[in-house]
């Protein structure tokens, strides 16, 4: 009787923990499927109004792809532009399209990334004076055209020293440039686009992935010391987007057109401080981590086939490169 009476006992223990453990999870699941909703279904109809942060922004990067996208939507919904990037004739291009299509104020700034801390003295004096709302940290650069060992590359000392200086001291300094001017007014946002790339360690993106997964914390912890001043910092992690990095990929329903994803990722400014940026590549991101976790991409079997895919890609593009040398011919 009184091991009975102990057994059934202990049963209901663990029925108890059970039922507490399923009711966790279902919360759990409930309020991620909401937030999800929230960020990249109802943002469409509810967004914030970007102009509440400041009259400028500002975008690194925002000759080509995802940076000039952002440029220009920032533009459409009501703000004053600071454009930064390498050439010169491609900002004044952007620029002048902004002002005839939008009718707003703009400004460039010359500067290659890849040089390192002597150009921020003069990013920071031609910045003077301006109420900068926005900041959007995007200019990045991978390591290689394609995925490759971490050696194979030309000249891998100054590569290594130019993604980092473009990917990391970027974002670092063009948020302490601007960053105090935001906490004397009580308000701001900061856009730093990391990647998918960093969810897990990716060989043979080896570098970028780990300049990528520095974004993410880097944006994280700063969000959690800011926020209670009146600023966000919103880390924003695409798949693939339709730009020159992607090798201009013709846009589906897993590629991205750039317009569509700078639209759509700054309608979660005010939703989400963590973002894929659209609903189609947090659906991706959900379906990798359950069907592709870490342990098998850093496993030799997930190695074996990802040199494998290399090299077939390396083969197909040297053979367009040879087929276009033809047809020039």
């Amino acid at each position: 009787m009184f091991f009975e009476a102990e057994s059934g006992q202990s049963l209901k223990v663990l029925a108890a923990i059970g039922a507490v453990t399923v009711t966790f999870q279902l919360l759990k699941l409930s309020w991620g499927v909401w937030c999800g909703f929230r960020s990249y279904v109802l943002s469409a109809y509810w967004k914030t109004d970007l102009k509440i942060y400041g009259q400028w922004a500002v975008v690194t990067g925002a000759t080509s792809g995802i940076g000039k996208a952002y440029a220009i939507e920032l533009a459409r919904r009501g703000l004053d532009l600071v454009l930064i990037s390498r050439s010169e004739k491609k900002l004044m291009a952007v620029a002048a399209h902004i002002e005839a299509q939008f009718g707003r104020q703009t400004r460039v700034i010359q500067a290659d990334f890849t040089e390192g801390a002597p150009i921020y003295p003069g990013i920071s004096e031609q910045l003077t004076g301006l109420e900068i709302g926005i900041l959007v940290n995007n200019v990045g650069m991978n390591y290689a055209g394609m995925l490759v060992h971490f050696l194979d590359v030309p000249n891998p000392e100054q590569r290594i020293s130019d993604v980092i200086s473009c990917n990391i001291l970027s974002v670092t300094q063009m948020t302490r440039i601007i960053l105090p001017q935001m906490v004397e007014r009580g308000r701001g946002l900061i856009i730093n686009l990391s990647s998918e790339a960093a969810s897990e360690p990716q060989p043979m993106l080896t570098l970028y992935s780990a300049t990528k997964i520095f974004i993410t914390y880097f944006s994280r912890g700063l969000n959690a010391e800011y926020r209670s001043r009146g600023i966000t910092v919103q880390c924003v992690a695409p798949f693939m987007v339709s730009t020159n990095m992607t090798h201009n990929m013709p846009p589906s329903m897993l590629v991205k057109d750039a317009g569509d994803f700078a639209r759509e990722a700054l309608s979660t400014v005010g939703h989400s401080t963590f973002t894929s940026g659209c609903l189609s590549h947090a659906l991706q991101h959900i379906a990798l981590s359950i069907f592709f976790p870490g342990w098998y991409r850093l496993s030799s079997l997930c190695m074996r086939l990802t040199e494998s895919y290399a090299s077939s890609t390396r083969q197909s593009i040297e053979e367009m490169m040879v087929q276009a040398a033809k047809k020039e011919e």
